[in-house]
């Protein structure tokens, strides 16, 4: 049995080394395991934030691609991480608060295996058919999707948008076809090449391809209309009553990092979020910047988890 006076000395010792650590870090690369592809909303956020952690610190930021299994892979890479600040999940909703209800068993638990640092940012969806598309409002897409159930097809990489693209066929009783893919830009290839119909895409993505005039934009997800598309009605005004979805991103460590170091990553964050770097990504694409304490973090996401529960069970998605 250690003597008192002994195990104050080794706590002492340890949580001094602690503090050694959190005042060095970061001291080597970080890696920011972002669940989807290069190019998705989630990437872009990341590699924006990386640019002003490596001007403040001189430290590299790693952007780690881990796409596939509605990021799955990417969460489970992290929760079994080494718990010392130098991996990163930079997520969304998806693998936080949507995963848990559309599969029945994860290699992973969002919250046990993880340590929230802070929300990044969010924002809301777009409707969106080809330029050279038929369908000129959302109106005459689903007097279509009535006239011929299941024939049009939507497509989506994520949770966000599979279940928004659920939440509207549920909303406005139409039948129109699911087809998955690993990553949204992935799927606004084939939206882009003729192979599906439609698509709820984040901003992020969509925008650029609306500004180009590849998309024409049909409805906004959000409760009012989004600065960068004024003249897009949202979902509510096109008649869809209860229609409101958005995204998040947020960043966690895997669970037992020091909280000295899940501090010093937040405030690196937190300055990040606030930098031109992100504040450029921030308007154009239509999200919000928005931070947190750890605490309010893990509030949000239960509240979330619980609304895309929900969601997801009056979609009448069954869990994979």
């Amino acid at each position: 049995m250690i003597k008192r006076p002994i195990a104050a000395a080794i706590t002492c010792a340890l949580f001094a080394a602690t503090a050694v650590r959190a005042a060095e870090y970061p001291s080597k690369p970080v890696s920011f395991v972002v669940p989807f592809a290069a190019g998705s909303a989630t990437d872009q956020l990341a590699r924006a934030l990386g640019v002003s952690i490596t001007a403040k610190t001189g430290q590299a930021i790693v952007v780690e691609n881990r796409p596939g299994a509605s990021g799955i892979i990417a969460a489970q890479h992290v929760a079994r991480a080494a718990p010392d600040g130098y991996t990163v999940l930079i997520t969304t909703n998806t693998t936080q608060a949507a995963n848990p209800h559309l599969f029945k068993r994860l290699p992973y638990n969002p919250v046990t295996d993880f340590q929230p640092v802070t929300a990044l940012g969010r924002g809301g969806q777009v409707l969106v058919v080809r330029s050279d598309s038929k369908y000129k409002d959302i109106g005459e897409l689903l007097t279509q999707a009535r006239k011929a159930p299941g024939k049009l097809t939507f497509g989506s990489g994520n949770s966000s948008s599979r279940v928004a693209g659920e939440m509207l066929k549920q909303l406005a009783k139409v039948d129109i076809t699911w087809v998955g893919y690993n990553s949204n830009p992935n799927a606004m290839n084939d939206l882009l090449g003729g192979h599906i119909e439609t698509m709820l895409v984040d901003t992020v993505v969509g925008l650029p391809h609306i500004a180009s005039g590849k998309l024409r934009p049909l409805a906004a997800t959000t409760a009012t209309r989004l600065p960068q598309l004024p003249n897009v009605p949202t979902m509510q005004e096109a008649g869809i009553k209860g229609y409101e979805i958005g995204y998040w991103f947020a960043a966690y460590l895997p669970a037992g990092t020091p909280t000295p170091i899940a501090q010093k990553l937040r405030d690196l964050l937190v300055h990040a979020v606030g930098d031109k770097q992100a504040a450029s990504f921030f308007q154009m694409t239509a999200t919000q910047s928005w931070t947190t304490t750890p605490a309010e973090l893990a509030a949000f996401q239960k509240t979330e988890s619980e609304k895309w529960g929900r969601v997801i069970k009056a979609a009448g998605i069954e869990p994979e």
